[in-house]
């Protein structure tokens, strides 16, 4: 298995702190749909997501598709993690 990187590590952990995670869970499951992500459990991970760059996240250039999966949300807050893999 290869070494993840932490700022997958902390998505994962992240989502997997406010719900379990269900063992087909990948970078494409759908996290609204399967409520992994519900309205107060976003406005939270914007403010971790901030905490973690160091960026204020605008909301009004976010789209929920951007929260949709692991990777949409990689690919929008951190795209040098999905460089790396």
């Amino acid at each position: 298995m290869t070494e993840q990187h932490p700022d997958l590590t902390f998505v994962v952990e992240y989502l997997g702190r406010q719900r379990p995670l269900p063992p087909d869970f990948d970078l494409d499951f759908d996290l609204i749909d399967n409520r992994i992500l519900d309205s107060l459990s976003f406005v939270n991970f914007l403010y971790e997501i901030e905490e973690r760059t160091g960026a204020e996240v605008d909301v009004r250039t976010v789209a929920p598709d951007d929260f949709r999966t692991v990777r949409n949300i990689l690919a929008t807050f951190f795209p040098e993690s999905l460089e790396l893999r």
